[in-house]
C-alpha cells in the first residue's frame, strides 16, 4: 500500500452560522470544501484556489479569511460565518441593502467576500472614507463593477449607522 492510499481523517467540531457541527473530515479538505460539498453553504466561491480574490472570504472567528487557503482541520474548535449566516438586520440587512441600492451586484460571483469584507471594514471603522473602504476591501476582486458602486455601499452603511 502506498502512502497516498490511506488519507488520514480528523474529527472536528466547530459552529458554522450558530450550528454546531461535528463531522471526521480528511486532514487535507481545505475549508472552502468543508463548506460547500459538506455542508452545502455554496456563498464561497473557488475562483483562483491562491487567496488571491477574496471569493471564498468567510468569517473565522470574527475576522475575515480565504477560506481557499485553510484547511477545515484547521478550524476546528473555531466559529464560522458564511454569507448565508449574516442577519438580515442591523449593519449586516443595511450593507446588502445598500449593495442593492447602489447596483453594487452584477455577476455576483465576488459579493459574498465583498460583503464580509464590506463588514469587516465597518466592524474596525464605523465611518470609513472611500479610501479607507478600498483598502479594507483590497483584498478581494470584482470584474464587473469597477468598485465604484461597492464602495459607495460600504461608505453609506457607515454613515446611516450613525
Amino acid at each position: 500500500m502506498d502512502t497516498f492510499s490511506k488519507q488520514e481523517k480528523m474529527e472536528i467540531e466547530l459552529t458554522v452560522n450558530g450550528q454546531i457541527v461535528r463531522r471526521t473530515v480528511p486532514t487535507t479538505l481545505r475549508l472552502l470544501d468543508f463548506l460547500r460539498d459538506d455542508l452545502h453553504l455554496t456563498g464561497a466561491k473557488e475562483v483562483c484556489a491562491e487567496g488571491e480574490c477574496g471569493a471564498c472570504t468567510v468569517f473565522l472567528d470574527g475576522r475575515t479569511v480565504n477560506s481557499c487557503l485553510i484547511f477545515a482541520v484547521e478550524a476546528d474548535g473555531a466559529e464560522i460565518t458564511t454569507i448565508e449566516g449574516l442577519a438580515e438586520n442591523g449593519v449586516q440587512g443595511e450593507l446588502k441593502k445598500a449593495f442593492v441600492k447602489h447596483h453594487s451586484v452584477q455577476c455576483g460571483y465576488c459579493i459574498p467576500g465583498m460583503v464580509l469584507s464590506g463588514l469587516q471594514v465597518l466592524e474596525e471603522n464605523d465611518h470609513p472614507s472611500v479610501e479607507e473602504a478600498a483598502e479594507g476591501i483590497a483584498g478581494n476582486i470584482c470584474r464587473c463593477t469597477g468598485y465604484h458602486k461597492i464602495l459607495e455601499a460600504i461608505v453609506e452603511t457607515g454613515r446611516s449607522e450613525s
